[in-house]
């Protein structure tokens, strides 16, 4: 397990800051705070995206692979929307481009279990397992948020995640249920995710004023809805839930492991090598 780089991360608010009759926020600070939460939905998928490519040409079946890079292109698809919209919230002419590519390691808001390098089939299934069944329950219940474009884009991001859940769902049985070999790796790569799943349940970043509003929603409300849903799957693969303790998290707040520095690197090199290029 890598271990996250040490960096000062962006104050967060605590959950009586709102709530303890202090001042109203101003507009800025109001719309400052719905950017960073698009912004960490949004850099969940666009990572998420990066790590699913790295599967094209090297998926273990030609089906796979062209399976793969599709849902690696509804992430990158979701976190468009997201970006484009955060882009529009900040209100300073930055476009969807500029905030993918053009932002540091520290600026970046998505969970570690999203960054980490997947180059066992078995892993990446166990991560697509553990991802997809909480933004199969995040976007189900943000398609009721008061927000008309964070509503709108769930909507439909939550019938492209029922498809992910469903796939990596099949590989995690077939492999779990499968060979003695088979079973031992889908079980070690189970374990190797499970720490960093605590962190999705982290609402530490969100103001509470956002979920009071009934703009976001605070993901530990959707702890038990993913376990059990992943709790199936790993029972019907004959797997066991790993019984570990939680990594230690830091994504939210812009402290990434050792390899969010290379992916990033990886991403937006040719944007930066030419900058303004067009075809």
């Amino acid at each position: 397990m890598s271990t996250p780089r040490d960096s000062s991360p962006t104050p967060l608010r605590s959950s009586g800051e709102q709530s303890g009759g202090g001042p109203v926020p101003s507009a800025d600070v109001l719309t400052g705070r719905l950017f960073d939460y698009v912004v960490a939905l949004a850099d969940d998928a666009l990572v998420n995206a990066q790590r699913l490519g790295w599967w094209i040409s090297r998926a273990p079946q030609l089906e796979e692979d062209v399976a793969l890079a599709n849902i690696g292109l509804d992430q990158l698809g979701q976190a468009r929307s997201l970006l484009a919209y955060a882009g529009e919230v900040e209100g300073a002419g930055r476009s969807e481009d500029d905030l993918a590519y053009f932002r540091d390691e520290r600026s970046f808001r998505n969970t570690l279990l999203v960054e980490r390098s997947q180059e066992d089939f078995g892993v990446a299934m166990a991560r697509l397992l553990i991802v997809s069944a909480w933004q199969s329950h995040l976007y189900a219940a943000l398609r009721g948020s008061t927000d008309a474009t964070l509503a709108a884009v769930s909507a439909k991001a939550v019938k492209e995640v029922a498809y992910h859940l469903d796939h990596a769902g099949r590989w995690v049985v077939r492999l779990g249920d499968g060979t003695d070999e088979s079973h031992a790796r889908m079980q070690a790569a189970l374990d190797a995710e499970w720490p960093f799943l605590e962190e999705l349940f982290d609402g530490s970043f969100i103001d509470p004023t956002l979920i009071g509003d009934g703009v976001a929603v605070d993901p530990a409300t959707l702890r038990d809805a993913v376990l059990s849903t992943i709790g199936a799957v790993v029972d019907e693969a004959t797997l066991t839930v790993p019984d570990v303790r939680p990594a230690l998290g830091g994504g939210r707040s812009g402290r990434h492991t050792e390899q969010m520095g290379f992916l990033l690197a990886e991403m937006q090199h040719l944007t930066r090598s030419h900058p303004g290029a067009t075809w």
